[in-house]
C-alpha cells in the first residue's frame, strides 16, 4: 500500500490514517524527525522497548501518563529506582505493567547514565547515529518497508554489549526510524525528504 490522502489533501504514509487523530500528528510532526538530549534519546528508547508486541497507538495514548510515572525519562532519576518504584510502576493502570519492561527501564537508564558518565552528554545518541543504514532504500510502498536491517541488528549488539536490554534488532530498527536517524517515510508521502 502506497501514501494515503486525508481529507485535507496531503498524502500519508498509510500508518498515519486519512483522519486527523493522535497518529496522523505523530506522524506529521515527530515521526522521523531528529531529537536532542539525553533525556529524550532515553524517552524514545524506552517507549520503543514498551511498544514491543504492542501497537503505538497504545503507547501514544499512554505517553502522557509514562512521562509522569518515569519522572519525565530523566536518566539520573530512574537509575535511581528501586524495589517500592518498581512496586510503584507496577500498580499503575496508566502505563504498560510489564515487569520485564519495566526493569528494563531501570536498566537501561543506569547504561545510559554509565554511558554519558563515560563518552559525554548526548552518547546514546552518537551510538545510534553511529549505526546509520548507508544510503536506505526509499520505500514505494508499505511492503517495501523493513523492519530490521544489518544496521539495527548491529546497534542491538552494542547496546547489549554496554549493559542495555530490551534492545532488539527490530525495536532498534523503530527507534532509528522514529528519531530520524533515516528518513522512513514512503516515497509520495508529504513527509518524505
Amino acid at each position: 500500500m502506497g501514501p494515503l490522502t486525508g481529507e485535507d489533501g496531503v498524502p500519508r504514509c498509510p500508518w498515519a490514517g486519512a483522519e486527523p487523530g493522535l497518529m496522523r500528528d505523530y506522524h506529521d510532526e515527530e515521526w522521523g524527525r531528529a531529537i536532542e538530549g539525553d533525556a529524550a534519546w532515553f524517552e524514545r528508547l524506552t517507549l520503543e522497548a514498551f511498544q514491543s508486541g504492542l501497537s503505538w497507538v497504545t503507547i501514544l495514548r499512554k505517553r502522557p501518563a509514562f512521562r509522569a510515572a518515569f519522572d519525565g525519562f530523566d536518566p539520573a532519576r530512574v537509575a535511581a529506582y528501586d524495589d517500592a518504584d518498581v512496586a510503584r510502576l507496577m500498580a499503575d493502570a496508566g502505563i504498560v505493567r510489564n515487569r520485564a519492561k519495566v526493569l528494563a527501564a531501570v536498566t537501561n537508564a543506569r547504561a545510559t547514565l554509565a554511558l554519558v558518565g563515560a563518552e559525554g552528554e548526548g552518547a546514546l545518541e552518537r551510538v545510534v547515529r553511529a549505526h546509520a543504514p548507508v544510503d536506505p532504500p526509499a520505500p514505494q510502498d508499505t511492503a517495501e518497508q523493513q523492519t530490521t536491517s544489518p544496521e539495527s541488528l548491529a546497534l542491538s549488539k552494542e547496546l547489549k554489549r554496554r549493559g542495555f536490554t530490551f534492545v532488539g534488532p527490530t525495536t532498534m530498527f523503530a527507534l532509528m526510524e522514529a528519531t530520524g536517524v533515516f528518513d522512513p517515510h514512503l516515497v509520495g508521502c508529504h513527509r518524505r525528504g
